[in-house]
This record gives structure tokens, C-alpha cells and sequence, in this order.
């Protein structure tokens, strides 16, 4: 994932190619910068979450007119590659020393 000017570029692997797609854009004008499909105001997060709930691709489609399949697609794409490069801190975890027996 990189990012030049307002857009996020996204990779994702479609029958075996890398493919770099222009779908996610995030620009502080739209939806106060959260990261949403090019071209519309429907959140990547919204779409996570909806698939998360159980829905259907067909029924996000239905739903949202302007989305397509490749939209759907390039945001599992960008949550993934965001979780792949997220990294975790422990912040004041107690270390645990074992009793001697």
C-alpha cells in the first residue's frame, strides 16, 4: 500500500496478477479522511462492516448502485494489507516470573 497525494493505491492478487487498483481514496474533504470508494461517500469501513453482519455482495450492490464488484473486492484488499501492516504495542504489561518449586 503506498499513498501519493489523496489517494490510497491498493494491491490485491485477481487470478494470479498482482493488480494495483485506484478504488480507495482518502481525502480530508470526504468523510472527514476516512478511507471510502473513489468517486462516492461509501466508507471502506461501511462495507467491512456489512459483510462482517452476514451480508451478501449482491445485496451491498443492490444497496449502493455505484459500487461494483472490483469496489467490494479493493476493500477486503485495503483492510487487509492496513491489518498486515499494523503494528502492536504492549504498554505496561506485567511480566509474570514463575515460582520456583
Amino acid at each position: 500500500m503506498s499513498f501519493s497525494g489523496s489517494v490510497w493505491y491498493t494491491r490485491f492478487t485477481e487470478g494470479g496478477h498482482d493488480m494495483t487498483t485506484h478504488r480507495i481514496e482518502v481525502n480530508p474533504k470526504v468523510m472527514m479522511g476516512k478511507p471510502v470508494i473513489r468517486g462516492t461517500r461509501i466508507p471502506v469501513e461501511l462495507i467491512l462492516r456489512k459483510l462482517g453482519e452476514g451480508a451478501a455482495e449482491a445485496d451491498l450492490l443492490d444497496a449502493y448502485p455505484r459500487l461494483t464488484k472490483a469496489d467490494i473486492q479493493a476493500a477486503i484488499g485495503y483492510a487487509a494489507d492496513t491489518v498486515a501492516h499494523e503494528e502492536t504495542v504492549l504498554v505496561g504489561a506485567p511480566s509474570r516470573k514463575r515460582a520456583k518449586r
